[in-house]
């Protein structure tokens, strides 16, 4: 705790006293569903902490929202528009949000989602046509794929179900066909699977990050191949949704069938704790409140192109193990301390050459 006033009066005494900046937050999900009200929490506690204002703006899952809401504020008088907007870049609507958002003159970071091939001809690169998109910061996302991944072979290996003489049967269920996040992290995941010829990968469908339609798909895939052992989903939500649905066939989760998600929701770490999920990979949900770090540094005079480019894939993701799941619960409890996220900036820490956005620095914070 010491530790951390500390930090905090270094950093107060180090920048220049200035208006708060604004900051408005494209928000691509549904305002009850479990990641984006996660990611939009954990940015408004960023804020927060660096003395920013945070406006959500939810699209509830319509990609035409996502359009425009952007165009929303870039209309918005002058004296009402944001210092700065964070977006997506979610269902290839990064070259039309960024057009809208040029026409308005804010200055924008992209997170979560990379440029996709076919969209770098039309966005080029941040700070070239697009001379207001300062750049971007996205998770490394086959991690999660190759994490997960790995985890349901080792535990496969360890119950004798998966061996140079046994064949372990997996079916996948992802998130979607056009989502740059979602296409890396199924890459990461069919790249480990294929590094054991040992494991058959009998089928890969798209839930759409539905929990109902995972259930359906997953209930339709077991009865074609029955002798599937382990189930990939690329969320939480979609791994419930599976659970639920082989249960009611008398296949309880952790016992007769191995799972993996993706996410760092608290009833996903509870199902971490309690042996249901085998697996589950998280941290993600944070690149928006990074995308926060980076702004307030760039607002304060330290420029993240200078040392780190404008483009920034960093490695976010952590595996939970049950212990990790219990203390990352611990730290959204109320009366938890708040995390002093200076520590993370380069404004605050002169000395830092490069940034550290993985969520185990993150909850080792929360426990000083």
């Amino acid at each position: 705790m010491l530790h951390r006033l500390l930090v905090l009066l270094g950093c107060l005494l180090a920048l220049p006293l200035s208006a708060a900046p604004s900051v408005v937050f494209i928000n691509p999900g549904k305002a009850d569903e479990p990641f984006w009200r996660d990611a939009a929490d954990a940015m408004q506690l960023a804020a927060d902490s660096l003395g920013m204002q945070l406006e959500v703006l939810y699209a509830e899952r319509d990609y035409l929202a996502q359009i425009s809401l952007t165009r929303e504020v870039a209309e918005r008088a002058a004296e009402l528009q944001p210092d700065y907007m964070v977006i997506a870049a979610d269902k290839r609507t990064l070259p039309q949000q960024l057009s809208l958002i040029q026409a308005a003159g804010i200055k924008t970071l992209s997170a979560y989602n990379a440029v996709q091939g076919d969209e770098r001809p039309l966005v080029g690169y941040p700070r070239e046509h697009f001379t207001h998109w300062l750049g971007s910061v996205v998770p490394r996302a086959e991690d999660a794929g190759v994490l997960t991944a790995r985890a349901l072979m080792a535990e496969a290996e360890q119950r004798g179900w998966l061996s140079a003489e046994q064949t372990l049967d997996v079916i996948a269920i992802s998130g979607d066909r056009s989502t740059d996040s979602s296409v890396r992290r199924n890459q990461g995941m069919l790249d480990a699977f294929a590094a054991r010829p040992q494991v058959r990968v009998r089928q890969v469908v798209h839930g759409d990050w539905q929990r109902d339609k995972a259930a359906q798909q997953a209930l339709h895939l077991f009865r074609r191949y029955p002798d599937v052992r382990a189930i990939w989903t690329g969320s939480d939500l979609m791994a419930f949704g599976a659970m639920q649905a082989l249960r009611e066939q008398g296949v309880e989760p952790g016992r007769d069938m191995l799972y993996s998600a993706v996410n760092a929701s608290e009833q996903g770490m509870q199902k971490v704790i309690d042996g249901q999920l085998t697996a589950l990979a998280g941290g993600h949900h944070m690149a928006g409140a990074w995308a926060l770090v980076m702004l307030y540094d760039y607002h304060h005079g330290v420029d993240f192109a200078d040392s780190e480019g404008t483009e920034l894939v960093q490695p976010m993701f952590t595996l939970f193990t049950p212990q990790l799941a219990q203390r990352y619960i611990a730290l959204l409890q109320p009366g938890a301390a708040p995390t002093d996220f200076c520590t993370f900036s380069k404004a605050c820490n002169p000395q830092r050459d490069d940034y550290d956005f993985t969520i185990g620095t993150w909850l080792e914070l929360g426990y000083e």
